[in-house]
């Protein structure tokens, strides 16, 4: 992504516009400052509180034409913007005041041309304010303009958090935030990975603002917060920090932002999520025991859950993603992506599923919004690809033909989602062949991939590819409903805005099987810490992490460390999962005999705080408070709120997760209090203030504290306890 021009100008503004509006509970305001015009929102009722405002001197709205060009290959998506002509010099010629709307109208000027353009400030709908900014064509005889601005203020010292769930740390401020859903890389960053990745599978490394799911949304440590809604919030936009005050690049001649404020960082994810859509609770089996992803036929199946129940794992669910079948490519080992069972794997698949459901395990399947070319596979009885294409249900390619993308080493096609006739037609096939013989959910993979140059039944795919994730959302949750299903749980790793109130849970991408900071353990943490500040208040990770790769200079594969201290991050979560990986033969597995007991402590510990997870679920639900939450939630004015390595499971248990190779203790940040250590009941902090202590945590016993004299907690601690 090349960097965009400064895009902001000067501002004039016309005598007679110059004043204050009060609208409500808000006021606007428009004064000369002795660096020229401010513009002003604040709120009557948290006592006047600056909600948004512009520079002084700068104008708050610009212009440009610019066009965007796109390249991707199964996901990976990068994009190169050339600029144009550009307005960004403002003029404030007329003010206008109705009932419940201040709107103000004037030119735009640069480059020779000036166009017209309008701001309205209204308390209308959800949030403190709404702005709704559009600009009309410039008289230089060129065309419309493509991009609209919207620049506003920030203090120096302002934190910025959300944008949907972002790999990097909790504060953004300083720098530049695409909001596209892509894939997230391989790497990104982290080298040789990146490097090799970029080479060898065409630009597959990635970076640090690669993400599944990017939201237009953030919060600040200032309590105030901004979304885009409307017509244009999922066309592709930038939210730069990394110059002075925050300008939003919106590629389209009108933009809707929603303005948040609020006492507490509570209060701003619950309007926020009040405006969104939350995500529902989910069911209590989900929280009594681990998820095992396993595969590779009925007789495997069987044996590997035998020998974990032996060892007294509390198992609510095995994750049976390959009972479609698979197939071997070079990024190891994939799926037929043919939503029908294999018969070769699982030839006595619905006795397979009572049998588990007798000895209280659930089964999980998996798919994806792709359909794949299974011709000439053995056992195929219902092929879907042909079957879409000869109804005209596929997304199309430029020239008209079915969009077929390479997976490395077979082909696919996505379902039009906009078709009414095709999404029917694959929400049936969802209810009655992966909702077969009575499983409870699925994996939701993929919906981030839909090209921007696909050609759809309806719409533009520049506007329907960051919706695509929360379309996808839908058709999988309109599945469970026809399939009868009603603890159905489907999970999802993309995601945009409008996702959570379709997604019943999300999980948090495809790390490396590694350390590192960029796309190891540490990520999984940051892109749950961001994407709970974003509404997606449910969300997990694939425990032990996914991608496995063999590369010159270094392989990456899973390490019995690494695979225990994923678990025991997961433990304190909503949903405890583990995944094989893409080359499983190269990772130790939690079933691997010399992993087993360790894992069935870890799952009897995630099953002790089933009790108090059913509550921390359905607050998230009610409020919208995510479940895994950062520092800065819980104490916002603590300087602890600053640390990000470490996160509060609920209101009461705060845990500082080992995430670096050969580490025994890790550092936790208190806030001002007496803490309770879990396992050794000695008591941290201090009563007067926030301090910075080093806490023993050896493999089986993460560094976990909570509140002294939380009685719930106390009980959570003695049944760990007695489960180690």
């Amino acid at each position: 992504m090349t960097r965009a021009p400064d895009l902001v100008g000067s501002v004039r503004a016309a005598r007679e516009v110059v004043g204050t509006v009060e609208l409500g509970a808000a006021v606007v305001r428009l004064v000369d400052t002795g660096e020229g015009p401010q513009l002003t929102v604040a709120s009557r009722a948290h006592g006047g509180r600056v909600v948004w405002a512009s520079e002084p001197g700068r104008s708050f709205v610009a212009g440009a034409r610019a066009q965007v060009t796109w390249t991707h290959r199964k996901g990976a998506f990068r994009t190169r913007t050339g600029w144009g002509e550009i307005l960004p010099n403002q003029v404030i010629a007329h003010r206008e005041v109705t009932g419940d709307a201040v709107i103000l109208t004037g030119t735009l000027h640069g480059g020779g041309g000036s166009a017209p353009y309008r701001v309205v400030f209204s308390t209308a709908g959800p949030g403190l304010v709404t702005i709704d900014a559009d600009v009309g064509e410039p008289d230089d005889g060129r065309g419309p303009l493509t991009t609209l601005v919207l620049h506003g203020d920030r203090a120096s010292y302002e934190r910025f958090h959300g944008f949907g769930e972002q790999y990097a740390p909790f504060d953004l401020a300083g720098r530049r935030v695409p909001i596209v859903v892509r894939e997230q890389g391989v790497g990104r960053g982290a080298q040789p990975v990146t490097a090799l990745a970029n080479r060898f599978a065409d630009g597959a490394g990635g970076a640090w603002d690669w993400t599944y799911a990017a939201m237009p949304f953030y919060v600040t440590s200032e309590l105030r917060g901004l979304f885009l809604d409307g017509p244009t919030a999922d066309v592709y936009s930038v939210f730069d920090l990394s110059r002075r005050g925050v300008t939003i690049v919106c590629h389209a001649t009108s933009l809707r932002a929603r303005l948040l404020v609020g006492d507490t960082p509570a209060e701003l994810l619950r309007d926020h999520t009040a405006a969104t859509g939350r995500m529902r609770a989910l069911p209590a089996w989900t929280g009594e025991g681990a998820v095992v992803g396993v595969q590779g036929g009925s007789a495997r199946v069987r044996g590997i859950v035998d020998r974990l129940l032996d060892a007294g794992a509390q198992i609510a669910a095995v994750w049976i993603q390959d009972w479609c079948g698979h197939r071997f490519t070079s990024f190891g080992q994939r799926l037929r992506w043919n939503w029908e069972v294999d018969p070769d794997l699982y030839p006595d698949w619905e006795r397979l599923v009572a049998d588990l459901g007798e000895r209280g395990v659930r089964v999980l399947t998996y798919t994806n919004s792709f359909l794949a070319d299974v011709a000439g596979l053995p056992g195929v009885r219902r092929d879907l690809l042909a079957e879409a294409r000869d109804r005209g249900y596929l997304v199309r390619d430029p020239t008209g033909g079915p969009y077929l993308i390479d997976q490395d080493g077979f082909l696919a096609a996505p379902v039009d989602l906009t078709n009414s006739e095709a999404r029917a037609w694959y929400v049936d096939v969802l209810a009655k062949q992966v909702a077969a013989a009575g499983v409870s959910g699925w994996m939701a993979d993929f919906g981030e991939t839909l090209p921007y140059d696909a050609v759809l039944a309806e719409g533009e795919a520049a506007t329907w590819h960051n919706r695509w994730p929360a379309a996808w959302a839908e058709v999988n949750e309109e599945a469970c409903r026809a399939a009868g299903i009603p603890d159905c749980v489907t999970f999802f790793r993309s995601a945009g805005r409008g996702s959570p109130r379709h997604a019943r849970l999300f999980w948090a991408g495809d790390q490396l099987v590694d350390w590192n900071e960029q796309d190891g353990l540490p990520s999984a943490l940051a892109g749950m810490l961001s994407a709970g500040v974003s509404g997606m208040t449910l969300i997990h990770g694939d425990a032990g992490g996914y991608t496995t790769l063999d590369i010159p200079l270094r392989n990456y594969h899973r390490s019995s460390e690494l695979l225990r201290r994923w678990t025991e991050l997961s433990v304190f979560g909503v949903f405890l999962r583990t995944h094989e990986g893409n080359r499983p033969w190269r990772n130790v597995q939690v079933y691997d005999l010399g992993e087993v007991e360790f894992f069935a402590r870890m799952t009897r510990m995630y099953a002790a705080l089933a009790p108090y997870r059913r509550a921390v679920v359905a607050e998230a639900a009610h409020t919208g408070m995510p479940a895994i939450r950062h520092t800065w939630l819980v104490h916002p004015d603590s300087p602890a709120a600053r640390a990000d390595r470490q996160f509060f499971f609920g209101p009461s248990l705060l845990v500082a997760p080992v995430l670096k190779r050969g580490a025994r203790s890790v550092r936790v940040h208190l806030p001002a209090g007496r803490w309770t250590h879990v396992w050794s009941g000695r008591g941290y902090g201090d009563p007067y203030r926030a301090v910075s202590v080093r806490v023993p945590a050896p493999l089986g016993q993460p560094a976990v504290l909570y509140p002294e004299g939380d009685t719930e907690a106390e009980r959570i601690a003695a049944e760990f306890r007695a489960a180690v």
